[in-house]
């Protein structure tokens, strides 16, 4: 591991661990403390390390998972990473998703070609090593580099990450790494009494592992009284000021604030050098749009089959949110079940938006939502496979009713969907998809022009299947045109309805370009035009 050794230049780290539970907001936390250093002036650059031994996110059940965050560069993420982009307001690379999976990969393959000479691999000291080496890589050029390390401490699959950054901290000095260790406190109701004794816990096993945390951050359901951030700092063997108590909040934009307003400021100013006070007025206007009164309401319906767990969407959800506050609406996301979807769902909502997926399951609702959409002029928005049930759908009302995608069906004739070329064989091989940042030319004069204000725009892929442009003639009759294509035009990038009053859609992921001060343009025009359109009406 080389570090750099001018002091004037040398990075801040700040490590991020979690204990007693997973999911207990590690991602929020680091990315809110990185905005905050943000504010003061930093270059701040993030990290997740995750133990997996999966060599990505891309083939994990997204619903017990969440979303796969697709970089700029193509890599397949935890949904963290899109936290860390709202929050930063930076595009991330591969770089900044670590997994034990493709550490180990590349370690074996390194020792196989025989770059080891002969040595005995161990996971100390090369995995740490190789750890080591990935969040220095990571950190380049970055004033701070915070890095998150994914499950409890504890957690066998995570040991070798806690060693590293242990001995990392020691490497590059403790006047230039900072411990956070995230806990959680529950709620007894029966007895009516926080209890802290899982939070000792957690904050013993670290300290078994060589790390004295040098900040804790105390979550809780509800706000805690004085006495727990007492007995943290008491057993932990911490000042009081280095436990900060963090209840859930109505808004996680509310958070960046709440730090700067803790004792935790006194720690970083310390750690970085840097006392400038941080300039949150941007986050304070958000959380004044957020919390504003509103006098206009708009309801769009996700039509999704992953009804169990949010975070499958967490992406398209939050650039919803962020467009309805630029537009100053009460904004209420309606979901809709694909699997038993019908017209009277549809009905009962102002616009409807299908979001990106694969398979077979509930696509008959969202082909059926985008049908209902060009028949009603009810504003559409459709992402990757939301574009692609709208071509099937305008291809059928054009009279081949048996238009499908052949991920669909593999016999299928009017085949207005089709595999990539180069894609054949591939289906269930991870990492081989369209992925990442690719550019597209728009039409001029389309609605897609219009929306955002040039003919050449960049969105982030994932996909293997495209439109069959030899159907374009059967699409322009069901009412749908071609508004953007691939620069060499082998590609349909883009499809919207002119004589609608808003139908779009996209084989690209635009969600993952929004960001809670500056919306996607698609999304706030279908907010917009949801408005206009339905704006107040009573639905039942």
């Amino acid at each position: 591991m080389k570090v750099e050794t001018n002091m004037e230049k040398q990075t801040t780290y700040l490590f991020v661990t979690g204990g007693v539970l997973s999911g207990v907001g590690k991602g929020i936390t680091a990315a809110s403390i990185g905005a905050v250093l943000q504010a003061k002036g930093l270059t701040v650059s993030i990290q997740k390390c995750d133990p997996y031994l999966n060599v990505d996110a891309g083939l994990l059940n997204p619903a017990e998972h969440g979303e796969c965050f697709v970089t700029k560069d193509g890599a397949e993420t935890d949904l963290d990473l899109g936290h860390y982009e709202r929050f930063l307001d930076i595009e991330l690379t591969q770089k900044n998703a670590t997994l034990s999976g493709r550490l180990l990969r590349d370690l074996i393959a390194d020792e196989r070609a025989g770059k080891f000479g002969g040595k005995t691999i161990q996971l100390v000291p090369h995995l740490t090593g190789a750890i080591q080496d990935a969040i220095v890589e990571a950190s380049k050029g970055s004033d701070v580099h915070i890095v998150e390390i994914g499950g409890t401490v504890g957690d066998y699959e995570g040991l070798s990450f806690v060693e590293a950054i242990r001995e990392f901290g020691r490497k590059v000095g403790r006047d230039h790494a900072l411990y956070v260790h995230v806990v959680y406190v529950p709620f007894i109701g029966t007895s009516k009494e926080f209890k802290s004794k899982p939070a000792q816990n957690a904050l013993n096993d670290l300290r078994g592992f060589g790390i004295v945390p040098d900040v804790v951050v105390v979550r809780t359901d509800e706000p805690a009284p004085e006495s727990i951030r007492k007995k943290i700092a008491m057993f932990g063997g911490l000042d009081e000021d280095a436990v900060i108590l963090m209840p859930n909040l109505d808004s996680v934009f509310k958070i960046p604030e709440r730090i700067a307003a803790s004792t935790l400021m006194p720690i970083l100013d310390r750690v970085t050098r840097n006392i400038v006070a941080p300039d949150l007025a941007d986050w304070h206007q958000l959380v004044k749009r957020q919390g504003s009164r509103k006098t206009k309401h708009v309801t769009i319906g996700l039509v999704a089959k992953y009804m169990d767990n949010e975070d499958t969407y967490i992406s398209v959800l939050e650039a919803l949110k962020a467009a309805g506050w630029a537009e100053d609406v009460k904004l209420e996301i309606r979901w809709i079940n694909a699997e038993s979807a019908t017209d009277d769902d549809f009905s009962r909502v102002d616009g409807l938006l299908v979001p990106g997926g694969f398979g077979v399951r509930g696509v008959a609702g969202k082909i059926a939502a985008a049908r209902y959409a060009l028949d009603h002029n009810t504003p559409y928005l459709g992402l990757c496979l939301g574009l692609q049930v709208a071509v099937i759908a305008a291809a059928r009302k054009a009279g081949l009713n048996d238009a499908n995608s052949t991920e669909f069906d593999a016999a299928v004739v009017d085949d207005v969907v089709y595999i990539m070329e180069g894609q054949q064989g591939k289906e269930s091989t991870g990492g081989t998809l369209r992925l990442g940042d690719y550019p597209a030319r728009l039409t001029t004069g389309s609605l897609a022009h219009k929306l955002y204000g040039t003919t050449d725009v960049v969105e982030r892929h994932r996909h293997r299947y495209e439109v069959n442009q030899a159907y374009r003639a059967q699409m322009q009759q069901g009412g749908l045109v071609v508004s953007g294509l691939s620069p060499d035009g082998t590609l349909v990038e883009y499809v919207e309805a002119p004589a609608h009053p808003y139908f779009i859609a996209t084989q690209a992921h635009p969600e993952f370009r929004s960001r809670p001060m500056r919306p996607h343009p698609l999304f706030v025009g279908l907010i917009r035009t949801a408005l206009q359109s339905y704006g107040d009406l009573s639905r039942p």
